[in-house]
């Protein structure tokens, strides 16, 4: 069964308490946290408070996906506020393989992510050194938008890859997953799916996860 991580950034932040007991009874395995500073991406979403705060209220994994730059600033406030999963961005990381060297020194497990345009072959001498990559299927910054369909072309090829030179590493899929094409992104070689507004914008989002999580 895929690993599901509902993305917090969709849901109501009035009502997070209630979010929060609602995801810890339901499968969900990992809480998604997007992470955004209106520079790396054109938007702000949430920071270390709100994190520390989820922290208190679960003990599922914090899967913390950091859309910032300079990200090894703030790695080990991260770790403090109750991260277990660090994914920082190729894109933002000019001294990629020494941010990920401080986030396993943190004792966290480290993930890369790629947008849309950034080639697989980018993580090719760091794949031994990390526990995820995470693939996003659309351009971040935003929820609700629609999944890039290239990006099953692009899941298959780093499958491809890390049966060959890292086949315990996690393929994990960010943005547009729905129930209708969850299960080509699964066949495609994923491990983990992140989705918003898929579980948030359901009436009953326990009973949609509980559906991904029938996914084969």
């Amino acid at each position: 069964m895929p690993i599901i991580a509902p993305s917090i950034l969709a849901a109501n932040f009035l009502q997070l308490q209630q979010t929060c007991a609602m995801l810890n009874e339901s499968k969900a395995d990992w809480f998604h946290l997007d992470i955004m500073d209106g520079r790396f991406v054109p938007n702000i979403s949430f920071g270390i408070p709100v994190v520390n705060a989820i922290k208190k209220a679960t003990s599922k994994i914090l899967d913390v996906h950091l859309m910032i730059v300079e990200p090894e600033k703030y790695i080990d406030d991260f770790k403090k506020a109750g991260a277990d999963s660090i994914t920082v961005h190729v894109e933002a990381c000019p001294h990629l393989h020494r941010n990920i060297q401080q986030i396993k020194d943190a004792g966290l497990k480290a993930g890369v992510a790629l947008n849309p345009h950034t080639p697989i072959c980018m993580l090719e001498n760091i794949l031994s050194d990390i526990d995820m990559v995470l693939i996003m299927s659309v351009n971040p910054g935003f929820g609700g938008q629609s999944f890039i369909p290239n990006s099953l072309h692009k899941i298959k090829e780093l499958r491809k890859l890390l049966n060959k030179v890292a086949p315990e590493v996690l393929i994990e899929v960010d943005g547009g997953i729905t129930l209708k094409n969850a299960a080509a992104v699964i066949q495609s070689g994923a491990n983990v799916l992140v989705a918003g507004s898929a579980i948030f914008n359901t009436q009953h989002p326990d009973a949609t996860i509980e559906q991904f999580k029938m996914v084969v």
